[in-house]
């Protein structure tokens, strides 16, 4: 397999500085009553983040690899790490500051500035070949990446009149929903996991590389549709106890849930709650909801979200069973293949990037949203945590996670590759993440 990734992208200083610049520029769409709220309960106010993604960087670069001096102790502690609460403890704070008291904006984008410079003048330090320095670069890239999607949830649920759109903005929101259809795989093996050789930085989450027989089975050529949803809406699904369990119903009525987050209901039209604007429901684009309404949805259909291993089989790999790096081939990541690195701010109609699609002829199956699967987020035989960020994943092999495949709009093309995995919990509904259906026997 050729290297994919972060490290077949550029220099890890180039690729700082483009995300420090987009960094800047996410934060600088917000207002100050923005930039102090918390739009989403389950996690800290955004100003939070703002600190979070420079402490990390400088805390992994210049202070842990390279053992040079603290910038700020008192900051560098607020802004350690995020928070990650079941659902009925929405009132957790950030860790050290349960008081929920911020420094002013002036004061964090001054501690940002410098961490940033700081690292800066590392990354031009780095030195040859393998080392806790180079291993702590790429770390800290791949965490900002990352972050920069989260930030986009939170953007989401940010009152259109707190945030300010990019002068280019435009949804797409024409055309017609691709008719459901079911592509035959055939049983095989496939690979999950990468080994480390054949990556200069993984996750400890993606090691070690491993084979898998996945049987046969069968699963959508599309991402199911909001045009299909909403027939599964409107016809009672969220109110029928039969496609939910006795636990996710009392949530559902809890909580008066009775569509997708990002819809409303107007004077009996459907409309779309996007990133800087509404408009009626594009009937073409992938639904975004929960793992639970997901799987409600498949239980309607008669079917079930795909496994990991089938979500990688149909993705990855080909039908004489060699292994592609993306599910186009091993051409690097660019417009045509897909909705993802921040070419778009919201989804755009499905089956419009045939160049992106698989082997097996699924579309969409990177870009334009995440894709739930039905296996629980946990380690691979042999899992070693990652001796500089222990607590990365195996904080997070609780059983009360659900791993997801591909990408979303804002998913940065550097996180790419077969092996990256996510993770949320079930009934999470802010992740931008649709899902296909798929049949038969699980292995």
């Amino acid at each position: 397999m050729n290297e994919a990734g972060l490290q077949s992208a550029g220099d890890p200083l180039e690729i700082f500085c483009r995300y420090r610049q987009r960094r800047q520029a996410l934060f600088s769409m917000l207002d100050e009553h923005a930039y102090y709220s918390r739009p989403i309960p389950l996690r800290n106010p955004i100003v939070f983040y703002q600190g979070h993604i420079a402490a990390f960087a400088y805390n992994a670069l210049v202070r842990q690899a390279s053992h040079g001096p603290a910038l700020d102790p008192q900051l560098e502690n607020l802004f350690a790490r995020g928070i990650d609460p079941p659902e009925g403890q929405s009132t957790s704070r950030a860790r050290g500051n349960e008081d929920d008291i911020w420094p002013s904006r002036r004061a964090v984008e001054h501690f940002c500035q410098q961490a940033d410079d700081a690292v800066a003048t590392a990354l031009q330090g780095l030195p040859p070949g393998p080392s806790p320095q180079r291993e702590a670069a790429w770390r800290l890239l791949e965490h900002e990446a990352m972050h920069h999607e989260t930030l986009m949830y939170l953007w989401q649920q940010i009152p259109i009149a707190d945030k300010q759109a990019p002068s280019d903005y435009h949804a797409h929101t024409a055309g017609n929903p691709p008719s459901p259809s079911m592509v035959h795989i055939p049983a095989g093996e496939v690979q999950l996991g990468i080994a480390p050789s054949q990556r200069v930085f993984a996750w400890d989450n993606e090691l070690p590389e491993h084979r898998q027989t996945v049987p046969a089975f069968s699963i959508h050529r599309h991402k199911v549709s909001n045009h299909d949803y909403r027939r599964f809406v409107e016809c009672g699904g969220y109110e029928d106890p039969r496609w939910w369990s006795r636990e996710e119903h009392h949530w559902l009525e809890s909580k008066q849930i009775r569509h997708p987050l990002l819809w409303l209901k107007r004077e009996g039209q459907w409309w779309w709650r996007g990133m800087f604007a509404e408009f009626p429901l594009p009937e073409a684009w992938p639904v975004w909801v929960s793992h639970t309404e997901a799987s409600a949805y498949a239980r309607w259909q008669g079917m079930r979200l795909p496994t990991e291993a089938e979500y990688q089989r149909a993705t990855f790999t080909e039908p004489d069973g060699s292994i592609r790096d993306y599910p186009w081939g091993h051409a690097y990541p660019n417009t045509h293949h897909g909705v993802f690195d921040f070419t778009s701010w919201d989804p755009q109609p499905l089956a419009t990037h045939p160049d992106g699609c698989s082997a097996w002829g699924l579309h969409d199956v990177v870009g334009n949203g995440w894709e739930w699967t039905c296996t629980p987020f946990a380690p691979f035989p042999g899992f070693q945590a990652m001796s500089s960020y222990p607590e990365y994943s195996a904080d997070f092999f609780d059983g009360e996670h659900i791993v997801l495949k591909g990408a979303s709009p804002v998913t940065p093309k550097e996180l790419l590759r077969p092996s990256f995995r996510n993770w949320f919990r079930p009934r999470y509904p802010y992740v931008f993440a649709g899902f296909r259906c798929a049949t038969g026997a699980m292995s």
